[in-house]
């Protein structure tokens, strides 16, 4: 259904709207947000799970037109008499103690586990069944593995949906939680693997749902009296939602919505929040290509933001005021800079000299070649000091039109360090740009 709506959004943005390609994006992500809308009753993650994925972003401008279009579906589906939530679960309520916070942080840290194994499950899928030239053969092959691993329990087949409303209805579903828990991770690792688009969203939910009910069981049994099992199956699929996307705020918000029980939206917090963020510890950029690039985007970012201008500092052309003028041009002529830095005995530095006015004022025969440099001593020119970032080093840049700054200990004592070139701030920016 998202790839449909996604497809119908492409649809419209080239022929009703005739968009170029690259203009299309929007549409496309509005009308996917639709989609997952209709399928998961939930309009506003939907909105913002489209927004973290597509945009790496949840600029407001950009959201907007996101919840308008998932809103739009929910009220098509209300209209159509499909008016309650997947899985209620408002009348239950989470009763805030010790066990059951305990038992959250355990269910976001091994969220996290399950995730990263399921991740390189399909990542090793990948690999081997990427050696099979033959698409028709891959989904074949991974059919019958799948349907293998059935025989075992058939509750592994399909995305999960029935499985996960009996455990949220509290069906006794046996002992088999575990081996279900281990089957459905290894199917849905061979049927992504060999090509079969059979989605990840709903198979995390459920491994999500098993693992917190089992956890939850196995704290009953250790004594402890956590609360309704229940609530912890859907804390678990939050975080392994979470994990598996490394979108929390999309994962917690969705499941939020699929239950109507806002008693869970701390110990959903607090698991949504630590499952992606362990996950993201080990290098893990989640089942979407994009978030890796939104991921290495932001951290550039960051890193330019908060590192100083002292990580860039290279050496600059350095002269006393008392030296000759023809000194710096001969410096000038084997380096290729066009300013030279004046300092006193100190180390204080005292202005800039121009290349190009030493070589006018000589062709004038204003100054001679044996001039001192202070007679054409610039003191007014920009500069930068060690402690700034690079963030406000490049505000410095982007009002003047020099190639390189001179940089300063501090405004106090102003000893010259060296020198800011705006290319190694280019290249820094580019990262992110």
């Amino acid at each position: 259904m998202v790839q449909l709506a996604a497809l119908a959004g492409s649809l419209v943005g080239k022929h009703l709207l005739r968009l170029p390609i690259y203009r299309r994006g929007d549409i496309i992500a509005m009308a996917a947000a639709g989609g997952l809308a209709s399928v998961y009753h939930a309009p506003l993650a939907s909105a913002i799970f489209v927004a973290e994925i597509a945009f790496g972003v949840t600029a407001l401008q950009r959201v907007i037109p996101l919840i308008i279009a998932s809103g739009s579906a929910m009220i098509a589906l209300w209209l159509l008499g499909s008016r309650s939530p997947l899985y209620p679960l408002s009348a239950t309520p989470f009763t805030f103690s010790l066990p059951a916070l305990g038992l959250t942080v355990a269910i976001g840290l091994a969220a996290a586990v399950a995730a990263l194994a399921l991740l390189y499950l399909i990542e090793r899928s990948n690999r081997v069944f990427a050696g099979l030239a033959s698409l028709p053969v891959r989904l074949g092959l991974g059919g019958v593995l799948v349907g293998a691993l059935a025989w075992a329990t058939p509750d592994i087949l399909g995305n999960g949906y029935e499985v996960i409303t009996k455990i949220m209805s509290g069906v006794p579903l046996g002992q088999g939680l575990l081996l279900l828990l281990a089957l459905k991770v290894v199917a849905t690792a061979l049927s992504a693997g060999s090509g079969a688009s059979g989605g990840l969203f709903t198979p995390s939910l459920l491994i999500g749902a098993i693992l917190g009910l089992l956890l939850a069981l196995a704290a009953q049994v250790l004594g402890m009296d956590p609360g309704p099992a229940v609530l912890f199956g859907a804390i678990g699929m939050a975080a392994v939602l979470s994990a598996v996307t490394q979108a929390p705020l999309m994962a917690m918000l969705m499941v939020l919505e699929m239950t109507l029980n806002s008693g869970l939206l701390f110990p959903m917090m607090l698991a949504t929040v630590l499952a992606a963020a362990i996950a993201h510890r080990v290098k893990s950029y989640g089942a979407y290509a994009g978030m890796q690039a939104h991921f290495h985007r932001a951290e550039a970012k960051y890193d330019f933001d908060t590192s100083l201008i002292a990580e860039l500092v290279v050496p600059g052309l350095t002269f006393g005021p008392d030296r000759p003028v023809d000194q710096a041009l001969k410096a000038s002529i084997a380096s290729q800079l066009r300013y030279v830095y004046i300092a006193d005995d100190n180390g204080r530095f005292l202005g800039v000299v121009s290349i190009h006015e030493i070589a006018d004022k000589v062709l004038d025969k204003i100054i001679t070649p044996d001039a001192p440099m202070q007679c054409v001593l610039n003191p007014r020119f920009p500069v930068v000091y060690e402690s700034q970032t690079l963030q406000e080093g490049w505000q410095v840049f982007s009002s003047t039109n020099y190639e390189r700054l001179p940089v300063l200990n501090n405004p106090r004592e102003r000893k010259l360090l060296g020198a800011l070139s705006k290319t190694s701030l280019i290249v820094k920016a580019a990262e992110f740009l």
